[in-house]
């Protein structure tokens, strides 16, 4: 099964949205490992059957959400989380 039949792409709504959810839960789930490179943005949008564009609007959402984060001239890599300082967590 292709992400694209699994993630419903063609329902109403934001592609993006629903691919950001979906990279989130292999995050959550830890097939996508903290500290690793995320997949390439051309390659993520191979992955789930998408436009370039989509899969950046996913990134950047995730970026947005502090799960991944992007070092410039170096790539887009996952977020641990339980490193930042307690004074920057959402939980407090």
């Amino acid at each position: 099964m292709s992400f694209h039949e699994e993630l419903r792409l063609d329902l109403p709504g934001y592609a993006y949205e629903r691919m950001a959810e979906h990279i989130a839960g292999r995050i959550a789930s830890g097939e996508l490992e903290l500290n690793t490179p995320l997949p390439s943005e051309r390659r993520l949008a191979e992955e789930y059957g998408v436009s370039l564009g989509t899969a950046r609007h996913a990134t950047k959402l995730l970026r947005f959400r502090g799960l991944v984060v992007t070092v410039r001239s170096k790539g887009t890599y996952i977020a641990d989380r339980r490193e930042r300082p307690p004074a920057e967590r959402e939980d407090q």
